[in-house]
């Protein structure tokens, strides 16, 4: 874990990641606009130097990431900031969010997606993006990444 900044501009929360190269493209978007990226145990992939290597995550010492072993303990963490779950089906859209500084984006696993149980206590922040019904749902790394975009954009970009 490194402290790239002291305030990060948003952070992205991984709710029990499956896939390593996934995390690995979600941590490089999150280097890129000063996000902090956080793991809720338990992932599908192993956090050592060789698997890290592996899953092209060479840039990982640039990242500010935490890995909790408890979504209780995430919430207190950032307590007091907003929550923002994506996720399929919503009723709104990522583009009809208000975003601020210091939010928060959580994102379920590839395979099971977030729990019932976070979508109810988040249903009215819940989001998702806009697909045609031939499509279940959209790679994690490409969700994370436009709505990481999204909120940066109504910043009025990067400090």
């Amino acid at each position: 874990m490194t402290a790239a900044a002291s305030f990060p501009l948003l952070h992205v929360v991984l709710y029990q990641p499956d896939i390593p190269q996934n995390t690995g493209n979600i941590g490089r978007t999150c280097v890129a606009v000063g996000a902090k990226l956080w793991l809720v145990r338990p992932l599908g992939f192993q956090l050592d130097e060789k698997h890290l290597r592996r899953a092209g995550m060479d840039y990982w010492q640039h990242l500010d990431w935490e890995a909790v072993d408890h979504w209780s303990e995430l919430e207190q963490k950032l307590a007091r900031r907003t929550f923002w779950c994506i996720e399929n089906p919503a009723s709104r859209l990522v583009w009809e969010a208000e975003f601020t500084p210091g939010d928060v984006l959580v994102f379920g696993s590839e395979t099971r997606g977030l729990p019932s149980a976070i979508i109810e206590r988040y249903r009215g922040r819940t989001l998702q993006l806009p697909m045609r019904p031939e499509v279940r749902s959209l790679n994690l790394a490409s969700t994370v990444n436009t709505a990481v975009y999204e909120a940066v954009r109504q910043f009025g970009g990067l400090a």
